[in-house]
């Protein structure tokens, strides 16, 4: 009897360590993937801010095409991914919900002297310039390409190795410091912030310090979007919003100012 019960008691030790160790592997192998995911990403914007003006087109769709073809190779699903067609009525009516916000803040932005400067951006002086990159550029070199990969792939990825304030805040990180590149211009380009922290080298650092600490924090309401609807659709919608219509809103202020 003594014999049977020391021989159980190896089994279940037995099968209780061989689990130990499978879900050790497994959280290896999802850590992998989140490092793999992190240097993907720090490569492509390196390369699209640094190298060839084809480079900076191309770059960022491919790199999120890849991203999510490797970490569907590696067993995330479409859900992991907010791609599920399970979710896209809720997603689509956060996303209604998103623009229509943006739309009623954007107007009350230009209609208000006092920050109506902040949209004269020189890249968008042109109507047509601005519904160009609006409906064209914004949405396929920009939007839906970063959310693919930041709310799709490693906000997937890091739910997989952290719970949700890790996700937060690790996402949230990460998307603010993805602009640091496309920010060293910023004050030169935008009479609005110019005037108010100079075009020098301090102007500059403090526009690339605002410009980060902004986008992270649209990081952290794009996750949260992300979360709340299991959709990609509504942090696209509000990506886009924040980037088109400020753009189309840009060039209505120049039109004006002009006139």
């Amino acid at each position: 009897m003594t014999v049977e019960t020391v021989g159980v008691g190896h089994s279940v030790n037995s099968g209780l360590g061989h689990a130990s160790g499978l879900h050790r592997i497994r959280a290896a192998h999802a850590w992998l993937d989140v490092a793999v995911v992190v240097a993907v990403l720090v490569s492509t914007n390196l390369i699209a801010h640094f190298t060839t003006p084809w480079a900076s087109i191309a770059t960022v769709p491919i790199s999120a095409v890849i991203l999510v073809a490797l970490t569907r190779r590696r067993g995330l699903g479409w859900a992991e991914l907010g791609l599920s067609p399970r979710h896209w009525r809720k997603g689509s009516l956060y996303a209604l919900a998103s623009v229509g916000l943006v739309l009623a803040v954007v107007g009350i932005g230009i209609a208000l002297p006092l920050t109506r400067q902040f949209f004269m951006a020189d890249r968008y002086a042109t109507i047509s310039g601005a519904l160009i990159a609006s409906m064209i550029v914004i949405p396929l070199q920009t939007v839906i390409p970063e959310e693919l990969a930041f709310r799709g792939v490693l906000q997937g990825t890091l739910s997989r190795v952290s719970g949700a304030r890790g996700v937060f805040a690790a996402g949230s990180l990460m998307f603010g410091l993805w602009h640091i590149a496309s920010s060293l211009g910023l004050t030169t380009s935008n009479r609005g912030l110019t005037g108010i922290l100079g075009g020098g080298f301090v102007g500059q650092v403090l526009g690339i310090a605002g410009a980060v600490a902004a986008t992270a924090a649209a990081g952290f309401v794009f996750t949260w979007l992300r979360r709340r609807s299991g959709s990609l659709l509504a942090p696209i919608a509000l990506h886009w919003s924040l980037n088109g219509i400020g753009a189309l809103a840009a060039a209505l202020v120049w039109h004006a100012s002009l006139g």
